[in-house]
């Protein structure tokens, strides 16, 4: 071998060296844990939206200001959120809370910790969580449900408040109270 060639194989050799060290130093760590389930693996997002469809028609919409979402299942936990639900008829539910849930598999959302609303006939809403009822086409409001429709001089509460219609006619279950007056 000549000299040009000892020194090409040289060069080489180091590149190769250099090669190998920076491979086996560039493989990242894997994440560590925060104590949680390590097979779980999710998704964050910041200032979202999701909805649900039926029939090529939105039923509602959740704006969120940050959404986590399980890889595996699909299931969402939102934050700062506001769900707008529609109705055939056009009335609109605008509803705000600090949490919402969604699990897509049975496409079941709830709103928790704490929910105010107000729907686009002027009703007034609150309560502890609304859950959406896919299958049967239901929003219920739970723990202490308020309803109030001001103009219509009319006022519910209870434990539990269910309508299919936008809370134009609504099933009050516990502690059930209406007030209507003029």
């Amino acid at each position: 071998m000549n000299k040009m060639g000892k020194v090409l194989a040289g060069v080489f050799a180091v590149l190769l060296v250099i090669l190998i060290v920076w491979a086996v130093n560039g493989i990242p760590e894997p994440p560590e844990g925060d104590g949680q389930n390590p097979s779980q693996r999710v998704v964050n997002f910041d200032g979202n939206t999701i909805s649900e469809e039926k029939d090529g028609k939105v039923i509602w919409t959740v704006t969120a200001e940050k959404m986590e979402m399980d890889i595996d299942t699909k299931d969402v936990a939102l934050v700062n959120v506001k769900v707008t639900y529609n109705y055939n008829d056009g009335q609109t539910l605008e509803l705000k809370a600090p949490k919402a849930i969604y699990q897509e598999k049975t496409h079941h959302l709830e709103v928790t910790d704490g929910v105010e609303g107000e729907s686009s006939d002027g009703g007034k809403f609150s309560c502890k969580e609304v859950e959406w009822l896919p299958d049967k086409d239901m929003l219920a409001m739970k723990g202490e449900a308020r309803i109030e429709y001001e103009k219509e001089h009319v006022k519910a509460s209870g434990d539990r408040i269910e309508s299919t219609n936008g809370f134009k006619k609504y099933r009050i279950i516990g502690k059930a109270h209406l007030e209507k007056g003029n």
